[in-house]
């Protein structure tokens, strides 16, 4: 994860989740899919996902599925780098864990 971060978004850090939109159409409507269709590459780091679980107190597959759901919304446009859309991604999580 750390190799993909730092080849492809300039990050040097370890993370969570790495998404990865293939159709650029996507990028170009937020919040839109083509068609109504996503189409993309989630990584996920299952060492991350377990450490995070226990830091927030929560099961590994709950923090698993938070995680997907993370992905799946960048795949939808959602953003997470300002205050703002980090709430509606917060939001949003909250709401699909629900209905998961």
């Amino acid at each position: 994860m750390l190799h993909i971060n730092k080849t492809f978004l300039n990050h040097n850090t370890l993370t969570d989740i790495i998404t990865f939109p293939i159709d650029s159409a996507q990028l170009l409507q937020p919040n839109r899919a083509k068609e109504n269709t996503i189409s993309g590459e989630i990584y996920i780091s299952i060492d991350r996902v377990k450490e995070n679980a226990e830091k927030f107190s929560t099961e590994f597959h709950q923090e698993l599925k938070r995680v997907l759901i993370h992905g799946v919304m960048h795949l939808c446009g959602y953003g997470d780098k300002s205050p703002s859309e980090a709430k509606t991604m917060r939001a949003k999580e909250e709401f699909y864990l629900k209905h998961f």
